[in-house]
């Protein structure tokens, strides 16, 4: 069943169907709970958005929207358990933030095929780092020992703005930017991940909002049970399988990402 959301940009209403609104729901429960251990949910929900029909910057924005929800949601056990030192952060932070805005600025000047095909290859650019890139165990602790340097500034700005264009698989390579550049451990890194992705999704949010292309009623929707989804995931999803979770993770964004290449082909 094929679906059209109009949203913010064209006035309307949310013309998803019953049915498509419960798998969508359910998706981005299941992703969002997940994607605190792959960070790539994205990769799935933007995707799925595509194949139910709703327009590809619409689409894009409010996953963007519930992504704000969701990055609150599981950052909130973070800062509960004293894993994240704001303060020392606030440098990524602010360069996250201006690298972001730049990359939701840049959506409304991409066609909705130069979209599909963006998302497309990070799809399968994120399979192949996720398969061939470093594997460490995630281990407790704060964020850890670790020191800022320019490289590692760079690569967070550089990423932001990839983060606020489309975010499927930011978190992913950021963490790994985290641990190779600044020294952070594994653990470390997806706390601090975490709380910068609230800023990422926040500003990147704002943008899509000024450019009127938010669909407010399905993203409050979806926001909610992503904000739901991430929040469990913080506390349960971390004690799964992490093998069997990057298993079905993998294979989904592989076969999503050859659907879509097939749509434009």
């Amino acid at each position: 069943m094929r679906c059209v959301s109009r949203g913010a940009a064209g006035g309307g209403y949310s013309k998803v169907a019953v049915q498509a609104l419960i798998a969508l729901i359910f998706l981005f429960f299941v992703t969002s709970a997940i994607g605190v251990v792959t960070g790539s949910n994205s990769l799935i929900t933007v995707p799925v958005m595509f194949q139910f029909g709703i327009d590809e910057k619409v689409a894009v924005a409010t996953n963007m929207f519930g992504l704000t929800f969701m990055a609150i949601g599981a950052t909130i056990p973070f800062l509960r358990s004293g894993k994240l030192e704001v303060k020392r952060l606030s440098p990524l932070i602010g360069v996250t933030l201006v690298g972001s805005a730049l990359g939701a600025a840049l959506v409304g000047a991409i066609s909705g095929d130069g979209l599909k095909l963006i998302v497309s290859l990070a799809m399968i650019a994120i399979v192949l780092f996720t398969l061939l890139g470093p594997r460490r165990k995630f281990d407790e602790g704060s964020v850890g020992n670790w020191r800022l340097t320019a490289a590692g500034l760079a690569a967070t700005f550089l990423l932001a703005i990839y983060g606020g264009l489309y975010s499927g698989g930011y978190v992913t390579v950021l963490t790994a930017a985290f641990v190779a550049f600044f020294g952070m451990s594994y653990g470390g890194a997806i706390a601090a991940t975490k709380l910068v992705n609230v800023f990422s999704s926040g500003i990147a949010t704002l943008v899509f909002m000024w450019q009127g292309l938010v669909d407010y009623k399905l993203g409050a929707v979806l926001g909610v049970t992503m904000f739901a989804g991430a929040y469990a995931g913080a506390y349960f999803v971390t004690k799964m399988n992490e093998a069997w979770l990057r298993g079905i993770f993998l294979a989904t964004v592989l076969l999503l990402a050859v659907k879509l290449i097939a749509d434009l082909i």
